[in-house]
């Protein structure tokens, strides 16, 4: 019983370490790229749009928000990504940009 405990208070520790555990940055960034993501970005903060992602006041402040922000985004623009291409974007911008230890 106790082992089941200890193991049940870990899973949040597990997914915390492993926010995007299927996520590849290589495809994540093809899929942005393909999605034209950074259009969407430029028209709210000018340049590259990617200040979107650098700017003090940004909005993401943890892995799980980012996958949040991704899925709504997916949404928005309509891309029919599937959860795990999410994943992969997610990755591609927390390891290019976010950078979330």
């Amino acid at each position: 019983m106790r082992i089941a405990i200890a193991a049940l208070l870990t899973l949040p520790l597990l997914a915390a370490a492993a926010p995007y555990p299927k996520g590849d940055p290589v495809v994540g960034r093809k899929l942005a790229a393909a999605a034209n993501c950074a259009k969407c970005h430029s028209e709210r903060v000018g340049g590259d749009g990617s200040r979107m992602y650098t700017r003090p006041e940004r909005k993401v402040k943890n892995p799980r928000q980012l996958l949040t922000r991704v899925g709504v985004c997916n949404t928005q623009l309509n891309t029919g990504w599937f959860p795990e291409e999410e994943e992969h974007v997610a990755a591609f911008l927390d390891r290019d940009y976010y950078k979330f230890k």
